[in-house]
């Protein structure tokens, strides 16, 4: 169960992901992760993505994809993984291909859960955050009892910079703009499937497991 996840910000993707790998049982590789556990264990391109994120700079590809090849090539990857974060361009992509074909795990399927932008800017943009105790509401999934006013302590709720609509409409564009060559080239291949991110998320769990168990 070799698998890819993608999906917009707010799409819900971390959920799904959770999901997939509690049933499954397969390690969920995210770049973060990999770039963390190879600093960690002193590999030597761990050491060349430290030296480049600690002066702020992107970690090049050939490092980037280096690391890729290493956390895939482990055992615990034998039986499947889900990959979450990589590849974010369409020569990542071309990398991956070769990767998983010379350690014999091929991509199965590039899982895409698609949301509306107009959901995925209500989603986004309607969290909340307590200035005092830090708890975080939703206005319309996890609203507080008073508006504008933390249920738990009573302290004031604030929207986070990041969080505003006109940050969010440009993050979504960037993402968009990113996503669109990696889809196009994964529906070329034929591993593209796309799953409705609108609905419940156990209903979106349901339809990706339908996938899944063919493959078991």
């Amino acid at each position: 169960m070799n698998l890819v996840l993608m999906g917009l910000p707010g799409a819900g993707k971390g959920t799904q992901a959770e999901k997939i790998v509690d049933k499954y049982g397969i390690p969920h590789i995210s770049t973060g992760d990999m770039f963390r556990a190879a600093i960690k264990e002193g590999t030597e391109l761990g050491l060349q993505a430290k030296s480049f994120m600690d002066q702020g700079a992107l970690v090049p590809d050939e490092v980037t994809i280096g690391i890729v090849r290493e956390r895939l090539s482990k055992e615990d990857c034998e039986k499947g993984y889900l990959l979450d974060g990589f590849p974010r361009t369409v020569a990542q992509a071309e990398a991956l291909e070769e990767i998983t074909s010379s350690l014999n795990r091929k991509i199965n399927y590039v899982i895409n859960i698609d949301v509306d932008q107009e959901i995925l800017m209500e989603r986004l943009t309607g969290r909340r955050i307590c200035k005092a105790c830090g708890s975080t509401y939703h206005l319309v999934f996890n609203p507080p009892a008073k508006e504008g006013v933390c249920d738990r302590c009573g302290g004031e709720l604030y929207q986070r910079a990041d969080d505003n609509a006109e940050t969010v409409e440009n993050r979504l564009q960037v993402n968009i703009a990113q996503t669109k060559p990696l889809l196009d080239f994964y529906e070329t291949k034929g591993y593209l499937r796309n799953f409705n991110g609108q609905q419940d998320i156990n209903k979106v769990f349901a339809d990706l497991d339908e996938l899944l168990a063919g493959l078991q």
